[in-house]
Order: structure tokens, then sequence, then C-alpha cells
């Protein structure tokens, strides 16, 4: 993971996320072997430090298990090379708990998705779990997107606009995936763009949670429940978002 978002890496998630603070949650594929519970783990802030005990190449990501002065934790970060025995710090860190790794068939009770000090900017940062995960950090070029159509059918703009009465319906809107993560939290995570809205305020953007995949550049129609003031902690909540939803491309 080498590009743009801290992590959270995180995930997430992980931007362009235009959400008005609607950031969210993590990212990642965990590790094998045991996780050490860590008895007295580290508070979530900046940094974790420690001694490097494991590493789980997990591309795009590194897991790393860690010793520090309060006990062992499990960190993930971009990719890596570090070494066993080196010291390490994990700057940017936020905590997730109960963190599932369907793709290593593992739940982590906590984990620390961060950036690893001195390995430069990645591409999810831990401030902006929902950046686009390997992806090139060059814009997708939205233009005009044909709004789809039925009953429950809405562009971004109007999603935003009809946000309060819309909470807890189902919407169907058709755009261009701008930003893609997959796996975070057991869900895949769209930013969609339709040409409506306004980039400043960030009404141009929906945040989109589904098990169904995608790409980044793909238009595609979702259809989803909306959600509002949707809180993750750590201070990553999402004014408007749209979850569970099926995603069709067309």
């Amino acid at each position: 993971m080498r590009g743009a978002l801290p992590v959270l890496l995180i995930a997430s998630a992980i931007v362009g996320c235009n959400s008005n603070k609607s950031q969210a949650p993590v990212v990642a594929a965990p590790v094998q072997g045991q996780a050490a519970a860590p008895a007295a783990a580290p508070a979530a802030g900046l940094s974790v430090t420690g001694k490097l005990m494991e590493r789980v190449a997990a591309t795009p990501y590194s897991y790393l298990r860690i010793q520090t002065a309060q006990g062992e934790v499990w960190a993930a970060v971009p990719e890596t090379k570090v070494e066993k025995g080196a010291e390490v710090t994990v700057t940017g860190a936020m905590i997730m708990r109960d963190f599932e790794s369907k793709t290593l068939k593992r739940t982590f009770a906590e984990i620390y998705f961060g950036t690893l000090a001195g390995s430069g900017p990645a591409t999810a940062p831990a401030a902006d779990p929902h950046t686009s995960a390997g992806q090139p950090a060059a814009a997708v070029e939205v233009g005009k997107v044909e709004k789809a159509s039925g009953a429950d059918a809405r562009t971004v703009a109007e999603v935003w606009a009809q946000k309060g009465g819309l909470k807890g319906k189902t919407v169907t809107v058709r755009g261009k995936v701008v930003k893609y993560n997959a796996g975070i939290m057991g869900k895949n995570w769209l930013h969609l763009q339709d040409g409506s809205g306004d980039a400043k305020a960030g009404t141009n953007d929906i945040t989109v949670t589904s098990n169904d995949g995608a790409a980044k550049g793909d238009t595609v129609t979702v259809t989803g429940v909306v959600r509002t003031d949707k809180d993750f902690g750590s201070g990553y909540s999402y004014a408007v978002l749209v979850e569970d939803a099926k995603v069709v491309k067309k």
C-alpha cells in the first residue's frame, strides 16, 4: 500500500470521502497464528512501539505481532519488509475490537491499524480508513452518470439533501466507483459519485457498504438502506451512509 489516506488503515472505510467528517473505520485482512491476548494493550492513540515478534504478509498489508511495554499486541500496516526482532513504531494507530478477517479466517480481539514509522505515506492512511487500498491516487473521471430508474431512485445529491426523510429507507443510486476498499469489518466499502452535488460541501460523494464486490472506475447501481449519523467510534462518523447494498454493474 503505497500512495495516499493514514491507515485505518482503516479502511478504511477509507479519501476524497466527502463525509462532512464522514470517514470511517479500518482496513485489512489479518494474520495466521494465534493472536496474543494483550493483558494491558496500549490505548488507541498516536503510536504503538515495541519489538517485532512476528510479521504476516497479506498483500497489500503486513500484520505485525509487537511486544510492547504493556504486552503483546497485533497491528496492521501497509505492506512492509521489516525483519523480526526490529524495534518498530506504528503511528496514526486506531484500535479495532473483534475484527474479523475473512481472508485469513481469523478474528482479532484487538488490532491496531496505522502506518509504520519511516515507511512513507500509506495509500490508506490511519485518518481515513476507506481510501482505495493499492489503487492509483489518480482521480476517476466521473462526468454525468444517468440517474437510476424506479420510485426509490435518487442521485447522490438527492440522498444528501433528503437524508432526514430517507433515514431507514431503501434507495437506489447509480454512479461511478471513485474509491473502493474490500474486507473492512466484514464489508466492502464504495464511494460513489454521479456528477451531482457540491464537492466543496461534500455532497457529491456517497459511501456505500456491501457484501458485493466492485472496482474503482466501475459504473454501478446500488440498492441499500440509508443510515444517518453513523458513528464507528474514535472520531469516525458518517453523516449519511447507504448500508448493506446490492451492487449491480451497469
